[in-house]
């Protein structure tokens, strides 16, 4: 399959800012003394924002294009992996992060169990995600289908019905726009899926 991220990656930065950081600390809960794991990261537009709010950031992308330009911005600890396959033990992130990369992902139920698997409990692991539900997003998602990427859209319930079933306790806010964030937390019993939609 064509990998469009491999092409578009020296330029990616100039055409997608990052989200803005004060929702991301405020959802993941940062600073914490620990590790924090940005899966599906690519160049580091996120990652970049949040090291100073952690011990370390983990930066996993599986395109080897996206994750030069990171380290080219020296972000501490690059890693090509599938998101299906981390390579990292159990428990060992006390954050998770997917920001507009789920949607990207193979087997996005696989990627769900990986997040869960290695997130620590007592952890917190926040998807953000663009909301399904609002036209624009539905219209992104039609031209992502035109350009022949992988890319599968899930609504945001869903994604905390897929979370909330490997036993973490979540909730989805979203921006009252195009943004969905689905927060979870592993607190070792079983979680319940909680909406709170604003």
């Amino acid at each position: 399959m064509f990998d469009h991220f491999r092409l578009i990656a020296p330029l990616y930065d100039r055409f997608f800012p990052p989200p803005d950081p004060e929702r991301l600390l405020e959802n993941l809960a940062l600073p914490v003394a620990g590790r924090l794991l940005d899966i599906g990261g690519g160049t580091g537009r996120v990652t970049g924002r949040l090291a100073p709010h952690a011990d370390q950031v983990v930066l996993v992308d599986e395109t080897a294009a996206m994750l030069h330009q990171a380290q080219a911005k020296e972000l501490c600890c690059p890693a090509v992996a599938q998101a299906e396959r981390l390579p990292f033990a159990s428990g060992s992130f006390e954050r998770v992060l997917a920001v507009d990369a789920l949607h990207h992902f193979a087997h996005q139920r696989q990627a769900l169990r990986e997040m869960a698997r290695v997130l620590r409990p007592g952890g917190r692991l926040v998807v953000e995600e663009p909301d399904l539900r609002r036209l624009p997003v539905k219209l992104v998602a039609l031209g992502e289908k035109l350009m022949l990427m992988r890319s599968r859209f899930l609504y945001p319930h869903e994604i905390g019905r897929e979370l909330a079933a490997l036993g973490l306790h979540t909730r989805v806010t979203t921006d009252d726009r195009f943004v969905a964030w689905i927060i979870a937390e592993k607190s070792g019993r079983q979680g319940q899926e909680e909406t709170d939609e604003r």
